[in-house]
């Protein structure tokens, strides 16, 4: 995948903020979700690399190398042990041992990025992390990799930024050795498969396009595009099929190109030597074929090479590959539970291969890309969502070499602000802002940016001049401030006690900020803390000096605005007469213009604003740390039910792992009221909204210090979770009962509310095609559940006087589910429920009264929902194909059931798009449907393909692994249960997880708390024979019991019609027989390379073909080849021609509602275990 950068961490966005993504977070290669949320690119020079008397000589091992004499500096908390090495090479790693961990990972992290990328060939890196992984010398295997995670309870992803590649993997612990060995060749021994060329082309050509629909992708190129003339930052970072095969297609064009037996365009294999002789055939066990081949499935190798034009492309990535990939710019991080000697060994043994090709190990660009010409200006953007935005943007230098007091960081501390006498706070009370984020931003490694970003109202949008003034206002006020001390002192407390007390997460998310952050210039020892804590100012006045010199840079003149809005919303405020430009990947309209002299005038005034000033000191650091730390053989698995009212059940577990002086709290207050209608739910969440709204500048300074709390409704009533230091916990939690309880509806943020929320669900419509189907999928299957067009309908025409009504009716007749688990005692936990009692005042229900139920497919089912993707310029259509296994509460069955998905998930992802080559998302996975009653497995599928035919080879697909379940060898199969096993057995990282995991048992009803560990030991006596007869029954399409839905959301954009490569062979053999000459490898060449060619490019070069022999033949003889053309269509159809594939045996849901009446609901939850905590209920 390419990741673009972050955005601007703290402080963070306004909770009631609609936040259209204008910076991608990592996203993720294999599936969306796998990888998620904010992380900076500020990987630099290294300092200290040689500092004498620093790294000592170990030569005792069967691999020498250097290690780092100094201890590193970690959280007392830290458990794990440290160390960092120095291979020979110059590849440094970072070895961290966790005695404690079920868990492996790794990161490679490569100082190159696609800023790097040749100027002729935009996407380069990018195609590189995509082709690395098929194959190396020692694996030849296209899959080894993928396949070795899976069968560990692994898995692996990768992302190519700005100045950085990342190479990722988890697995289980005993596995990591092997999984080491396969991951490391990647980086000396890659085959960069011939046979896969195309496949991967495609699948960077698939990833662009999924995201060519996409505000934030197409903003971002938009803003890198208006750069300086020849910057690097203005390259196509993401790259697609015509950027990566332009110059193969030019060289060919001049017959510029060699083919392997040396003659331009011959019969060649088209390989020219590389540096490291890595240009070989692909082995023949790499390349197996799709089940059931679909009639333009390509097998041959010049298929999957691409012919002349995709080997040039493939050299000149070897080429690019053999210089780029040095050692000495890799930073490596290893978590493990082998010793620190061992991980040493592993590394050293593993990775010293790897060459050093006497690069410069961090290669800095220290030119920015805002010269004279890019500042100063405003920028107007298209967007395709409905949203408005303006982001005020300062170039900054290089961010790292400032990390004592990340001084960028202390001004974002202030424009970001939302307390009172914050621009946010003044721009919210004018009606004008809906959210605001401001921070730096790391762009590459040698610049970086200042970015204030604003989300408007329609309102805020007609006065955008007066909002960007407003932020040179509340700039110019910081410039005349004086600072306190104590200012810095408080950030350095807040980011010395979260580095104090941070909680373990996965270790691959931790072995990839390592590995980003091993680049920094600090010393070694302070790789881990450097990066997480803030030091006070001291008396040389070095840190405010530094904070004042980027506070002088961030003037008007060295400004760039960017607007940010539909087109109608331009026509609306500025007028029609609007000149646009596009930019050339993704089409996306834009305007500059300078600002005028009397704006600059107006914006390099001093304030006037009274209503901006500084905020005061943060009440809501914690004081009170301590933790009762009592040591116990076993943690528990499970909460205790410690209090039980008519109108609430408490769910408490004292903290006995993590040691952590932080609580998480959920409050589901339960009412059948929110969710009784479409307009009820509707209500529910501007009632939600208008509470969180309410409390923005109470709670931000709790944020800030660690503290949050989120409130929502649901299909259940209404939601509310508080985490954090425990210290104050109940301070937040008192005021936001009171504040929902008596909450008096503002007309005016209602109206705000309401806009933002009708966007919200306009803009669902505008998002990716497979978000679409799985929606509607889990909408088909839910007993209680409203489509987005329905709530839409009623959003406007909410009054203030209605929701004022349904609140009260909400809060009425509840009743309260609570867990509560951390740093609090059974006590301080029901003080906290009978404080929510008292502050509600509320009736109380059975707590049975509000479930969650899913509708039920009858057996021998097979359904079908057509609809159209609402976006009509989206490429892209989806298929989501769920088969129901049965209930899930029965253990006989849901764990065959997570067994079998298991098995299909990784087979299904290296067929349907690895080989097939669908589309750049596919999954196939387990999923539980609504109320935690029903379970079975989902395929996904987004392609430019038509859903009836990505259907069809999904059916294919699941065919073909009736063969493979019962070929697979005792062995194998053993190895699909242990890593499921392990992935049951995994203790969670932190008390986010632990909560998680207690909280779905709560909620369901089912109260199965020691589900994972049963279920793992029930699966020891899980057979082959059970799997194949659950296959059989339930996932095999030929099954006469098996029920079955699927959602086809179908693209509006028509697809250039195609022309098989059968047709294509049928017709070079008439125009032979007609007597004309026909170079067959040419033809081929032209047009087969990708398969399937579209069919104006089958016209254009046979028109021309045959014109050039025209004096010799007939102009009747070309016409009637013409005239065969329809013909050989038919018989030789494209699998991608446009036509409608016929799917039989199918039933066509006509009226969604009607058919989800026909569904009968699933069983009412019930617990499934009788803990016995209190004595009988009485309620």
């Amino acid at each position: 995948m390419l990741r673009l950068l972050a955005a601007a961490r703290r402080p963070a966005f306004s909770r009631t903020t609609i936040r259209p993504p204008l910076c991608p977070p990592h996203g993720l290669d294999r599936y969306p979700g796998v990888r998620s949320g904010f992380a900076m690119v500020a990987p630099t020079i290294s300092s200290d690399a040689r500092t004498p008397g620093s790294w000592e000589r170990v030569s005792n091992r069967p691999v020498p190398y250097d290690v780092y004499s100094k201890p590193i500096e970690q959280s007392p908390q830290d458990d794990r042990a440290y160390r960092v090495i120095r291979l020979d090479n110059g590849l440094q790693a970072m070895l961290v041992h966790d005695a404690k961990a079920d868990k492996a990972a790794a990161s490679l992290d490569v100082a190159v990025g696609h800023l790097y990328d040749p100027d002729d060939m935009p996407g380069l890196a990018h195609f590189c992390e995509h082709l690395l992984f098929m194959g190396t010398e020692q694996y030849p295997k296209e899959n080894e990799y993928s396949e070795y995670l899976a069968k560990n309870n692994g898995s692996s992803n990768a992302y190519t930024g700005t100045s950085n590649t990342n190479y990722y993997f988890n697995v289980s612990t005993t596995a990591l050795s092997g999984a080491l060995s396969r991951f490391a060749g990647f980086f000396h021994s890659p085959l960069f498969a011939p046979s896969c060329t195309v496949r991967e082309l495609n699948a960077v050509d698939s990833e662009h396009k999924k995201n060519h629909q996409s505000d934030m992708w197409r903003i971002f190129q938009v803003n890198k595009h208006l750069s300086k003339e020849g910057h690097p930052w203005r390259k196509f970072g993401s790259g697609n099929k015509d950027s990566l095969s332009q110059v193969g297609k030019d060289l060919k064009a001049k017959e510029l190109l060699q083919n392997g037996n040396g003659n331009a365009n011959g019969n060649g294999n088209g390989m020219a030597k590389s540096a490291d002789g890595s240009l070989a055939p692909t082995p023949a066990d790499s390349r197996a074929a799709s089940p059931a081949p679909s009639v333009s499935s390509a097998n041959s190798e010049l298929e999957g090479d691409g012919g002349i034009v995709g080997r040039e492309t493939r050299r000149r990535l070897v080429e690019w590959w053999s210089k780029e990939y040095c050692a000495s710019r890799m930073r490596l991080c290893v978590v493990g539970k082998e010793s620190l000697e061992e991980l040493g060994d592993m590394v050293a043994s593993l990775f010293s291969p790897i060459p050093n090709r006497g690069q410069e190990p961090l290669h800095m660009i220290n030119d920015h890309p805002f010269g004279p010409n890019e500042m100063g200006t405003l920028v107007s953007v298209q967007t395709i969502m409905s949203f408005h935005a303006l982001e005020v943007s300062f170039p900054l230098p290089h961010l790292p070499p400032l990390w004592r007091h990340k001084p960028a960081s202390f001004l974002a501390h202030f424009l970001g602000h939302e307390g009172p006498g914050s621009l946010h706070s003044y721009l919210k009370q004018k009606g004008w802002v809906t959210g605001l984020s401001a921070g730096p931003q790391n762009l590459a490694r040698g610049f970086a940016m200042f970015k204030v970003t604003l989300y408007m109202t329609p309102q805020g949008f007609e006065q955008y001049e007066t909002l960007i003034l407003s932020v040179f206002k509340y700039i110019s006020m910081l410039r005349s401030s004086s600072f306190p001390a104590w200012y810095q002192r408080e950030r350095s407390l807040i980011s010395a006690t979260r580095f104090r007390f941070a909680e373990k997460r996965r270790p691959d998310d931790y072995a990839v900020w390592v590995s980003e952050h091993m680049s920094w210039p600090v010393p070694r020892e302070r790789i881990i803390s450097a990066p997480q804590l803030v030091e006070e100012w001291d008396a040389t006045g070095e840190g405010e000096r530094e904070m004042r010199a980027i506070l002088d840079t961030l003037t008007v003149e060295r400004s760039r605005t960017v607007l940010m809005a539909k087109a109608d919303e331009y026509t609306r405020v500025r007028g029609a007469a609007l000149q646009w430009e596009k930019e050339p990947w993704y089409g996306t309209p834009f305007r500059v213009e300078r600002l005028s002299e009397e704006f600059v005038r107006k914006a390099s005034a001093p304030n006037d604003l009274k209503e901006l000033f500084l905020p005061g000191p943060n009440e809501f650091i914690p004081t009170n740390l301590n933790v009762d730390k009592k040591e116990v053989e076993q943690p528990s698995k499970r909460p205790f039910l410690t209090r039980e009212t008519a109108l609430s059940s408490l769910w408490h577990k004292k903290d006995d792992q993590f040691w952590v002086p932080k609580a998480q709290v959920i409050m589901d207050i339960r009412s059948p009221v929110p969710n009784s209608s479409a307009r009820a739910f509707v209500m529910t969440r501007l009632f939600a909204d208008l509470v969180t709204d309410s409390l923005t500048e109470f709670a931000y300074d709790a944020d800030l210090a660690g503290l949050s709390y989120s409130i929502g409704g649901h299909s259940l009533g209404l939601y509310m979770t508080l985490s954090g230091y425990n210290d104050k916990l109940h301070v937040l939690a008192k005021d936001v009962l009171e504040r929902a309880k008596t909450l008096k509806v503002n007309a005016e943020r209602l109206e705000v509310m309401k806009d933002q929320a009708k966007r919200e669900y306009e803009n669902f419509f505008l998002g990716q095609a497979y978000r679409l189907s799985d929606y509607y999928a889990r909408y088909l299957l839910t007993e209680r559940e409203w489509t987005m067009s329905e709530l839409l309908e009623e959003v406007t025409t909410v009054t203030s006087e209605e929701l004022q009504t349904h609140i009260a009716n909400v809060l009425s007749k509840i009743n309260i589910q609570m867990l509560v688990v951390g740093n609090m005692y059974k006590d301080e936990a029901s003080k906290l429920a009978q404080m929510a009692e008292d502050i509600l005042q509320a009736t109380p229900i059975p707590a049975n009264e509000v479930v969650e139920r899913s509708l039920v497919l009858p057996y021998g089912s097979n359904f079908i929902w057509e609809t159209p993707v609402p976006n009509k310029d989206e490429p892209n259509s989806s298929l989501t194909y769920y088969m129901n296994m049965g209930d899930s509460t029965n253990p006989r069955l849901r764990a065959p059931a997570a067994l079998l998905s298991h098995i299909l998930s990784e087979p299904a992802f290296n067929v349907l798009r690895t080989r097939e080559q669908l589309g750049y998302i596919v999954a196939a996975s387990q999923w539980n449907l609504s109320g935690g009653s029903q379970t079975g497995v989902r395929v996904v599928v987004q392609s430019e393909r038509a859903p009836a035919f990505l259907e069809q080879r999904v059916e294919a697909f699941l065919r073909s692994m009736d063969e493979k379940l019962q070929t697979m060898s005792a062995e194998e199969f053993q190895e699909h249960k242990v890593a499921l096993q392990k992935r049951w057995r995994e203790a969670p990282k932190n008390l986010g997880e632990e909560v998680s995991r207690y909280w779905s048992h709560i909620e369901h009803g089912y109260l199965d708390f020691h589900r994972r560990n049963n279920d793992a030991d029930l699966l020891e006596k899980v057979t082959k024979d059970e799997i194949i007869t659950l296959f059989r029954s339930s996932v095999d399409p030929s099954s006469t019991q098996r029920s079955k839905i699927s959602v086809h959301v179908k693209s509006q954009k028509p697809r250039p019609a195609k022309i098989s490569v059968a047709a294509m062979e049928a017709f070079a053999k008439k125009v032979a027989e007609r007597g004309y000459s026909v170079d067959e490898q040419a033809w081929k060449d032209a047009l087969t390379a990708e398969g399937d060619a579209p069919l104006e490019k089958f016209a254009s070069y046979w028109r021309d073909a045959l014109l050039a022999q025209a004096s010799t033949i007939s102009p009747q003889v070309a016409q009637g080849l013409t005239t065969d053309v329809p013909a050989l269509l038919k018989q030789y159809p494209a699998a991608d021609a446009g036509q409608e594939a016929v799917i039989e045996d199918a039933t066509f849901v006509q009226e969604p509602k009607a058919f989800r009446a026909s569904l009968k609901a699933s069983e009412r939850p019930h617990p499934l275990v009788d803990w016995g905590d209190l004595p009988t209920s009485k309620f």
